[in-house]
């Protein structure tokens, strides 16, 4: 028996608004609406990324969250903000990445260059 990840699913209350943050923000297009779900193909064996539509807010810190590693972090961060990010502190303190939330608050980390 084998088995694949299928998708990342992101719970939204608008999964369309959160959906064209994410297209923008990994310059992939944006698939849908099939039954009222959005999705990124993020091509070759990776899972695609599902916003799936939920009646419920989000209330806490996610306990799963992407890292995106840019080539510039700082130019990373401007535009990702220019999309409908905002940088928050989770009580990170000090550290070499930037927690960012997207436009519904789901937390994302944007890490330093290699």
């Amino acid at each position: 028996m084998s088995l694949r990840l299928q998708n990342l699913t992101v719970d939204c209350r608008d999964p369309e608004l959160v959906g064209r943050f994410w297209s923008a923000a990994l310059q992939l297009s944006l698939q849908g609406p099939q039954d009222s779900e959005w999705w990124l193909e993020l091509g070759g064996d990776s899972p695609d990324m599902l916003f799936l539509s939920v009646p419920e807010t989000k209330s806490v810190k996610n306990r799963v969250h992407l890292d995106l590693r840019p080539d510039d972090q700082e130019a990373e961060v401007s535009r990702l903000t220019s999309l409908g990010a905002s940088r928050i502190d989770i009580g990170q303190g000090e550290v070499t990445w930037i927690v960012m939330a997207d436009p519904e608050g789901n937390e994302f980390c944007v890490l330093q260059p290699r």
